[in-house]
């Protein structure tokens, strides 16, 4: 298993929820790691991402200033903290790796993942 999601769970509406994907160190070190979420009957979603080469990251804009993704090399995870939590925000959320992105993009699109975790699932109570 090359990527492992967890942290899910059940919070009402304006809570707070951490998830984490635990990655081998070569993943950590030689791709940008992203996070996605699906909902039944919907295609899966990119969320954030961060970069390898500089840790930069990027963000939908439905998540921009709630979610904060960030990573640690001393246990090789990346973390999303997700903030002010919505209803809407309500999915199996998914963990993957991306090494090429194409220029001017965000490369976190579903079918330019290389490496994919198991889900794990966000309920938002209202």
């Amino acid at each position: 298993v090359q990527l492992q999601a967890s942290g899910g769970g059940l919070v009402q509406a304006g809570g707070s929820l951490r998830l984490s994907c635990a990655t081998s160190a070569f993943i950590f070190d030689e791709y940008n790691i992203g996070w996605f979420r699906q909902t039944p009957g919907n295609e899966r979603e990119g969320v954030s991402c961060i970069y390898s080469v500089d840790s930069s990251t990027y963000y939908v804009d439905s998540v921009k200033g709630r979610f904060t993704i960030s990573k640690d090399k001393s246990n090789n995870t990346v973390y999303l903290q997700m903030n002010s939590l919505k209803p809407e925000d309500t999915a199996v959320y998914y963990c993957a790796a991306f090494g090429a992105l194409a220029a001017g993009t965000s490369g976190l699109t579903r079918n330019n993942m290389d490496y994919w975790g198991k889900g794990t699932l966000v309920t938002v109570s209202s």
